[in-house]
């Protein structure tokens, strides 16, 4: 397990973010995004979040490892009490403990801004990342067939809940 600390992220680390995430964008259906996301959008991104969906970076070594982010759960007033997560741990710090440690950390404030539910949805792909949700207690709740397309592939996403 990694020693890392978790903290909200500030537009310094919009840079950072966004090379972790881009990876993915580029390398793995990790992310249905299929165009990096350019530095210009991730501040936006940064700058346009209410404090009800934080965005935190997890730091190791003196380095941002990972991020996380609640994020509106539909438009819809009805679903106000559930969010929805992203969890992007940088590729070459898997099998850390990193991914956990910002999950955990993003259910614990989820909770404290009174979320009664958080909702991930990734590509059914992803077993290890499927597995990490379970093993912190996230039920597999949807599976869409051939939903999103990249790589010349249809792929599979899966939604997982976990009631708070």
């Amino acid at each position: 397990m990694s020693d890392c600390s978790i903290r909200l992220a500030a537009p310094e680390d919009a840079g950072i973010i966004n090379d972790i995430q881009n990876h993915y964008v580029l390398t793995s259906t990790a992310t249905f995004h299929t165009e990096p996301l350019t530095l210009e959008e991730r501040l936006a991104w940064l700058k346009n979040r209410s404090s009800a969906h934080p965005v935190t970076v997890a730091l190791a070594e003196g380095a941002i490892v990972g991020w996380g982010a609640l994020e509106v759960f539909r438009g819809r007033r009805a679903y106000r009490h559930t969010a929805e997560f992203s969890v992007y741990v940088r590729y070459d710090w898997h099998r850390r403990g990193v991914g956990r440690a910002i999950l955990a950390d993003l259910m614990t404030r989820a909770r404290a801004l009174q979320y009664h539910a958080l909702v991930g949805g990734c590509c059914s792909e992803s077993a290890a990342v499927i597995a990490l949700l379970e093993s912190l207690g996230f039920d597999r709740v949807a599976h869409f067939r051939e939903v999103g397309r990249k790589f010349d592939r249809w792929l599979d996403v899966v939604f997982l809940e976990r009631v708070l």
